[in-house]
């Protein structure tokens, strides 16, 4: 599920909890207490949706392989090409682009090939190691014999050099935040640039010594970012009503068309470019070797980006043209710093339990830094620490994508299919701003007008009280049914009455109430671009728990029973509309329908 700009304590602590002492000991049990494993192994799946089955596509999707399946990045290729194979091998027809599953979006990778070389007096520095170009919108100018010099403090304009000194040079700075060398590097991770000071505009370069804190692999992501979506490059100048100083114009032209170069650095990088002395031993206006750049930039389509698509033909040979959509979103956040996971899920665990105490209202860091948890019985499974930087994203939205390719093999296995036909959508971006189903409900590859309803699945293989408010073995949230169509809301209601075990609706998150990470969840996922386009739409989901967007957001740690009963629930829904009347839409918010609560 895409992340509010208000999940507040929801999402996000990243501490490791203070340890306690205990006496307890616990003999290492083989699965954790939920009775899941670490690993499991592939294996075949049949047409019934069990929990099992969904254990062997999750266990494989949100899997450290896929890489978080951060759209943009190789995890999400991987997690879209597993689930394309599994469309082919259960017999859904393509319903991509020029008959293949896939729908690109239009997105290119930018970055500097292994051609690129920096060196200081001659001398090679150490690519994507000791120092890393940051790929920018269009290639960068050359650097030609540009002097270095030490900047200052990169963001404190009293412990920089004048910019009358920093023309045509190779600028070096310290990182902003931090101690010299400083830690203050997440910012630039995530968003894959350094911001060089404006007043250094007429620098050769800007270097930024952020780089000793990153492991190996995080620095070569810097040269290999996100995937950005194409866009055409703002022109400087413009129409002014003022008169323009055309030399002026001109070079602000050429400087947009070839922008300054940006660079970060190790601190032993740093000292290469000093001549060996330590920038701590440096005072700003300190000089240093010469520099000459020779950066290969490309600018490449890529497939990083893409919505998987199938179609199940319909049987009625005139209601198979309409569409029931179903769908997930297929990425989630990547790779981020590394932590031990244990404690982390420690950590998470005992935070969450106070949220709920205080109903999720979020607990500030005076509170949150109190927060004692034991690790006893953890070390004695796991001796060492078990670092992991892959957020394997389970829940969000492994649950989902997995449920929907479940539900697909259900139904291919039904011996008459369902009347209307069924499309099935794994978006691409919705952790990134609901990208995939921008451009697919503006850039459909059926009729906008033949889908009948979405049914968005974002998160259903948790729920459980220690999770939510209201959390149980039977919690689902619907969201959104009521708004758009009385007629699909009541399907969802009638349904529901009709399972083995009727589950506990919740449509709190249909009133306007801040619930701290849960505001706004009806424009938070992809339905939301289908309610846009006129589409009736309900959306599925267990709810935001204390591994929301965290490395712990494991396989091993969904609660499948449940997770079962939900695609079961979906499944039927799915196959119900796809028979029965068209859903009409409102106009008007309608009253709720009475619903079983066990």
């Amino acid at each position: 599920m895409r992340s509010s700009l208000r999940r507040g304590a929801i999402a996000g602590a990243m501490l490791l909890p203070t340890l306690a002492p205990s006496l307890a000991a616990q003999r290492t049990p083989k699965v954790n207490r939920f009775g899941n494993p670490e690993t499991l192994k592939p294996a075949p799946t049949a047409a019934a949706i069990t929990p099992r089955d969904l254990q062997i596509r999750l266990y494989q999707f949100a899997d450290d392989s896929m890489m978080g399946r951060q759209v943009g990045r190789a995890g999400n290729k991987k997690g879209t090409d597993f689930i394309a194979a599994e469309l082919k091998r259960l017999g859904v027809v393509p319903g991509g682009v020029n008959g293949t599953y896939f729908q690109n979006l239009p997105f290119h990778l930018r970055k500097f090939t292994e051609h690129s070389r920096v060196t200081v007096d001659g001398n090679p520095m150490a690519w994507n190691t000791d120092i890393v170009a940051v790929p920018g919108l269009r290639a960068p100018r050359t650097v030609n014999d540009a002097e270095v010099v030490f900047g200052g403090t990169q963001g404190d304009t009293t412990l920089q050099i004048p910019a009358k000194d920093a023309v045509g040079k190779f600028v070096v700075l310290l990182s902003a935040a931090g101690p010299r060398g400083g830690q203050g590097q997440g910012f630039a991770v995530r968003q894959g640039f350094t911001q060089a000071p404006s007043r250094f505009a007429d620098a050769a370069a800007i270097a930024v010594i952020d780089l000793d804190n990153l492991t190996p692999a995080q620095r070569a992501a810097i040269n290999d970012p996100t995937v950005a979506q194409q866009n055409a490059p703002a022109r400087a100048g413009g129409a002014a009503a003022a008169p323009v100083d055309s030399l002026a114009l001109l070079k602000r032209e050429l400087a947009s068309l070839q922008p300054q170069p940006s660079f970060r650095l190790t601190r032993a990088g740093a000292a290469q470019l000093f001549k060996g002395q330590s920038v701590d031993a440096l005072s700003p206006g300190a000089k240093g070797g010469v520099v000459n750049s020779a950066l290969d930039y490309v600018e490449l389509p890529t497939d990083f980006a893409r919505n998987v698509i199938g179609i199940i033909p319909g049987s009625d040979p005139k209601l198979k043209s309409q569409f029931v959509a179903i769908g997930a979103h297929n990425d989630h956040v990547g790779m981020t710093t590394p932590v031990d996971k244990d404690s982390l899920k420690a950590f998470n665990d005992a935070r969450n339990k106070l949220l709920l105490a205080n109903r999720m209202k979020p607990l500030g860091p005076e509170l949150t830094s109190k927060i004692t948890v034991n690790m006893d019985s953890i070390r004695k499974r796991y001796p060492s620490p078990r670092l992991d930087s892959i957020n394997n994203g389970a829940d969000d939205d492994g649950s989902g994508s997995m449920g929907v390719l479940e539900i697909a093999e259900a139904i291919m296995a039904m011996p008459v299919k369902p009347k209307r036909s069924i499309l099935l959508v794994w978006h691409t971006g919705e952790e990134a701003g609901l990208l995939g189903a921008a451009h697919f409900t503006r850039h459909p590859t059926v009729p906008i007008d033949s889908v009948v309803a979405q049914l968005n699945i974002d998160m259903i293989g948790r729920g459980r009280a220690e999770d939510l408010p209201g959390g149980s073995d039977d919690y689902v949230a619907v969201v959104g049914s009521l708004f758009d169509s009385k007629d699909l809301g009541e399907t969802v209601a009638r349904i529901n009455t009709k399972q083995p075990k009727p589950l506990a609706l919740d449509y709190k998150f249909d009133e306007p109430i801040d619930w701290s990470g849960y505001n706004n969840i009806y424009a938070r996922s992809d339905h939301f671009r289908y309610a846009q386009q006129g589409v009736p739409i309900a959306f599925f989901f267990t709810g935001l728990h204390g591994d929301y967007h965290q490395r712990t957001d494991e396989p091993e740690h969904i609660d499948y029973p449940h997770y079962a009963r939900i695609t079961n629930y979906i499944r039927d829904i799915t196959v119900d509309v796809a028979n029965g009347p068209r859903p009409r839409l409102n106009g008007t918010k309608p009253a709720k329908p009475k619903v079983i609560v066990p």
